[in-house]
């Protein structure tokens, strides 16, 4: 048997060969969808790497918790109109929540900031030391703000690399220096390192952190003292979050005195669900990528059960001839799947090489990630593979179900 399948294909090489130009327009099909699969799905699976690594940059094990809806007067307020979340309540949750690590709070502002002759305008946020932390931000040059400097209200900050290359000329030291914000000197006492942009495609480097209480006194103004914009928290592992969270409402809930049927006043999302989301569409566009490229090797495998169909009636006579000298309809079947499968398996493996080439270009031309993975190449291989045997089936069987005395008279 080995013998007999090793001849047929070697068979189907001699007779594809014969018309190299059909078969080449033939293998074509199938060269760009495999290829089409390839590409895509690296480009998606690209995507979602990048998503995860932005999510990634927030810290790790955060909680997110933002001013929610209140109802008054039997209207509902949108999410955030008013103030319900304070620095009273990260405190009272540091202190309840057992499962929390750290907690911060941060309420921010578009400003103008002014170094020299340079200006900029950029986002100043009103932080407590726990943000840093929980945020997971590290230093290039000098060091976060402490406690006693949010105590005192002192007037130092932090630049983000962006506000460093707008603020500073290159080559110039800006830890030391005196940058004004809405005309409030203030010293530069760190660097942060680049994070790169956010999930939600923002630039997360575009910063200026200064001490809340210095924010809320001297640079934004405030109608209620220790009102925020948004609470943080962090927990050691990644199954406390969801416990954590539990407790967090009821902490807050107690505190802002919601009776039972009371919708929350604020809102609670944690770095698992941001990342939910994001993977969940970033999913959705693999398979929609991987579906589109999927229609181009169904195409080509409609283009091999053509050429196969016009193979068989070019080829009646011969089939009959075989058929007169003790080929059975086996023989006859096998060799014509054959034939199918060698058109699969090397127009699979030009696009295996034109998938992986096409993702690297994207790379280099668009700047797009792309992800080349094992299992999406083998799995493309294996499809193509299946594409050649399904549609060479029709064509075969057409070819062993002849009788041999129509196909020997046939002209």
């Amino acid at each position: 048997m080995p013998t007999f399948l090793l001849l047929t294909a070697l068979t189907a090489v001699r007779i594809l060969g014969r018309n190299r130009l059909r078969t080449g327009l033939t293998m074509l099909g199938i060269v760009i969808g495999v290829g089409a699969v390839i590409a895509m799905v690296s480009i998606g699976e690209g995507a979602k790497a990048a998503v995860a690594e932005r999510v990634a940059s927030m810290g790790t094990n955060v909680i997110l918790i933002l001013p929610g809806a209140v109802t008054t007067g039997g209207v509902r307020g949108g999410q955030g109109g008013v103030v319900t979340l304070t620095t009273a309540d990260a405190v009272e949750l540091k202190k309840r929540v057992p499962l929390l690590r750290e907690t911060g709070w941060a309420r921010r502002d578009v400003m103008q900031i002014v170094h020299g002759n340079k200006n900029w305008n950029g986002t100043v946020n009103g932080i407590s030391p726990g943000y840093l932390t929980i945020r997971g931000w590290s230093f290039t040059g000098g060091g976060p703000f402490t406690q006693q400097d949010l105590d005192t209200a002192a007037r130092v900050a932090v630049l983000g690399q962006t506000a460093v290359d707008n603020l500073f000329e290159p080559g110039e030291e800006p830890v030391g220096a005196i940058i004004r914000i809405n005309h409030v000197p203030f010293r530069v006492i760190g660097t942060l390192a680049p994070k790169g942009q956010s999930a939600q495609g923002m630039d997360q480097d575009d910063v200026i952190f200064i001490p809340f209480s210095t924010a809320e006194r001297k640079v934004f103004g405030t109608y209620f003292l220790g009102s925020v914009g948004a609470l943080f928290a962090s927990t050691e592992r990644p199954e406390d979050l969801a416990p954590a969270v539990a407790q967090i409402r009821e902490v807050l809930r107690q505190r802002h005195r919601l009776q039972p049927d009371q919708d929350d006043d604020f809102f609670i999302r944690t770095q698992v669900d941001i990342g939910k989301v994001h993977e969940d569409t970033s999913e959705t566009l693999t398979i929609m990528l991987f579906s589109i490229a999927s229609v181009s090797l169904l195409v080509g495998g409609i283009g091999i059960m053509n050429i196969l169909l016009v193979s068989v009636t070019e080829r009646t006579k011969e089939i009959g001839v075989r058929m007169a000298v003790g080929a059975t309809r086996r023989h006859i079947l096998i060799q014509f799947l054959v034939e199918a499968m060698t058109l699969s398996v090397l127009g699979g493996c030009l696009g295996i090489l034109v998938g992986i080439l096409g993702a690297r270009a994207t790379t280099a031309v668009a700047g797009w990630p792309t992800i080349i993975s094992p299992e999406t190449v083998v799995a493309a291989f294996v499809f193509s593979v299946a594409v050649g045997l399904f549609f060479g089936l029709y064509p075969a069987n057409k070819a062993a179900w002849m009788n041999p005395i129509d196909a020997l008279r046939y002209e």
